[in-house]
């Protein structure tokens, strides 16, 4: 009988576009795998990945305690149950609740960090609690691997995990062979200057800044495009309803494009891809664009800063100013093709360089075979 690895996330679409390749190279070493995650749409593509799919009931933005304790008792039961030899946790409330369980039965479990989310935005009371449960149930991990510099220090510095089970990783990669440019040079008229914005559509990623970015833009530059891709996110707190996007489109200021399974033709049509995001671990859509050779305009601020050179292959701004960000997208506006080009290009480097996939998915090996013998 085959050993079992365990991989849950709060969506089974997280899994599917953010672990696929993992889980594949986890399959490779003749271990088998166990997703535990909501029924989505994408729990039956993971189906067809040979992958074991168990439904579990988890409400992102739920506080009552005694639902939230459930969850701790379905995880545990589930283990009981397929009695993997490692457990692997993404998104806060599986780091959480799937470690507390993983800890009662003595399973081995490795999270993933990938961003603090609203909690730790806003801050006060929910933090403290967020926190305090961070603290209970990373303290048995056998690692815990952060996306970005800023996060680790935190959780280290405040006590939340042992420094000596952490480790960094660049996000969650990017497959650098996939995501690569396509052949449709820049036009030279910033008339046609397209700014995208890939993400959730929720008030955190900073598309409110963007839309107002848009409309300063527009003023002056009528014809530049600014395209928002990605669903609205009911079950989160930050969420933007579909009535306030569907009334960004009636002012002419945005195009809604819905939401995709591959991006690499919406972000090849683009002249820079943007996040104003308030916080991330390693934003994907912004690796996936860079690898493809677009420059990129992001927030300094944790989790985006890391991805761009100021400057080089894209531009800061500040977090929260649709009016500083309006400024470097004017910077783009009046780019030269030759000159965007460039930028891209060194933004497909820095991604070779520094955030290709194999990194991740070798440093995530190297970790499962020191557990168990691969």
């Amino acid at each position: 009988m085959k050993p079992v690895i365990t991989i849950s996330s709060n969506t089974s679409w997280y899994i599917h576009n953010f672990r696929l390749s993992l889980i594949k190279n986890i399959q490779g070493k003749g271990i088998d795998v166990c997703v535990i995650a909501p029924e989505d749409d994408y729990s039956e593509k993971l189906r067809n990945e040979n992958c074991r799919f168990i439904s579990i009931d988890i409400d992102s933005k739920g506080t009552n305690p005694i639902r939230e304790t459930r969850v701790i008792r379905d995880y545990r039961e589930i283990y009981a149950l397929i009695k993997p030899v490692l457990a692997l946790h993404y998104t806060p409330k599986p780091n959480i609740y799937g470690s507390f369980a993983a800890q009662s039965l003595n399973i081995p479990f490795i999270n993933n960090i990938a961003g603090l989310g609203t909690a730790f935005i806003k801050g006060g009371l929910l933090s403290k609690i967020v926190s305090y449960l961070y603290r209970l149930s990373q303290s048995r991990a056998v690692l815990v691997f952060f996306q970005n510099p800023d996060d680790l220090n935190l959780f280290v510095t405040s006590r939340l995990v042992h420094r000596d089970r952490v480790a960094l990783l660049p996000g969650s990669g990017v497959d650098v062979h996939k995501f690569k440019p396509f052949q449709n040079p820049v036009t030279e008229n910033s008339a046609l200057t397209c700014f995208l914005l890939i993400a959730r559509l929720i008030w955190d990623k900073g598309v409110g800044e963007f839309y107002g970015a848009a409309k300063i833009i527009k003023k002056k530059y009528p014809e530049a495009q600014f395209k928002l891709l990605g669903f609205v996110d009911h079950n989160n707190p930050s969420a933007i309803s579909e009535a306030e996007i569907r009334s960004w489109e009636k002012e002419g200021v945005i195009s809604w494009l819905g939401r995709t399974d591959d991006v690499r033709h919406y972000i090849s049509e683009a002249t820079c891809v943007v996040l104003p995001s308030y916080r991330e671990g390693t934003p994907k859509s912004l690796l996936e664009a860079a690898s493809m050779a677009k420059p990129l305009i992001t927030t300094d601020c944790i989790g985006c800063r890391q991805t761009v050179d100021d400057g080089e292959n894209g531009f800061l701004c500040q977090p929260r100013s649709a009016e500083d960000l309006a400024v470097k997208m004017e910077k783009i506006l009046l780019m030269p093709a030759d000159e965007i080009a460039i930028m891209g290009q060194k933004g497909r480097d820095k991604m070779i360089r520094e955030f290709d996939e194999k990194i991740v998915i070798d440093a995530y090996m190297e970790a499962i075979s020191k557990i168990i013998n691969v």
